[in-house]
């Protein structure tokens, strides 16, 4: 079973996006695919449409000291091989008991674990800061995606992010590559063009050597999560993102997309 967090520290990159998008082509290509929604702002939970209210079972109940598993929570799609646990806004009051109450910065690597044989790729779509549920995503992956937006300010944010990324390694004692993915490419404006011949250059070999471009059906993420695939520019652009992140990893998947 490969892990992939899908995070950044700067919100607005695309983050559910991406997740929704790989993990789609994952499960498309016949592989058994878990995508965990760790954002207490749920926009990933949301685009599956499940309500808000009352707050769904999900991964808030993994740290709440009960015996909800994986496993228990990990409810269907409409996007076959794909199951997704679900968010709930609870996830932001885990900061404050954090600091109170041991081990909860390894409770998703545990419950991981527990769940190795049934799939394949596990993705797990990361809040936009850093703190006990970001820190928990790096401490269990296998590889860090990081959507950017090609600009600027967020080239700041991606520098910010790696940097964590670093800091999260040497505290687990095992390496977690890093693949850099580009997103919201506006190949209109001298900003967009720029940004991305800065950040090809900056990060040769962790950066896709393309961008995923700006494509408005990208937009409507109740449509990326529903049964029929997307079609346009920016979906053919995410399968080819996906195709070089499987080969940048060390166990292949079991099918490629």
């Amino acid at each position: 079973m490969q892990t992939w967090a899908i995070a950044n520290q700067k919100g607005g990159v695309g983050k559910t996006t991406t997740s929704l998008c790989l993990a789609r082509g994952l499960a498309l290509a016949g592989n058994r695919v878990l995508l965990v929604d760790l954002d207490p702002h749920a926009s990933l939970t949301r685009a599956f449409g499940i309500p808000a209210n009352p707050p769904p079972a999900g991964t808030h109940d993994l740290f709440s000291g009960g015996s909800a598993s994986l496993a228990s929570l990990a409810r269907t799609t409409d996007i076959t091989g794909l199951k997704l646990i679900a968010a709930q806004p609870a996830l932001a009051t885990l900061e404050r008991r954090g600091a109170t109450q041991p081990g909860l910065g390894l409770a998703l690597g545990r419950a991981l674990h527990a769940v190795h044989t049934l799939y394949d790729h596990v993705l797990l779509d990361c809040p936009p800061t850093l703190g006990l549920l970001m820190v928990n995503a790096l401490a269990a992956a296998d590889r860090l995606v990081v959507p950017t937006q090609t600009d600027p300010l967020a080239l700041h944010g991606l520098a910010d992010m790696l940097r964590t990324a670093a800091m999260v390694e040497r505290s687990r004692h095992r390496t977690l590559p890093q693949h850099v993915l580009p997103t919201l490419y506006d190949r209109r404006t001298r900003s967009g063009v720029h940004s991305l011949e800065q950040l090809h250059a900056l990060y040769e070999g962790k950066a896709w050597p393309s961008a995923v471009p700006m494509d408005t059906r990208l937009r409507d993420a109740r449509a990326l999560a529903g049964p029929v695939a997307p079609s346009g520019r920016g979906a053919d652009a995410y399968l080819r993102a996906l195709r070089w992140l499987l080969q940048q990893t060390d166990k292949p998947s079991r099918k490629a997309a």
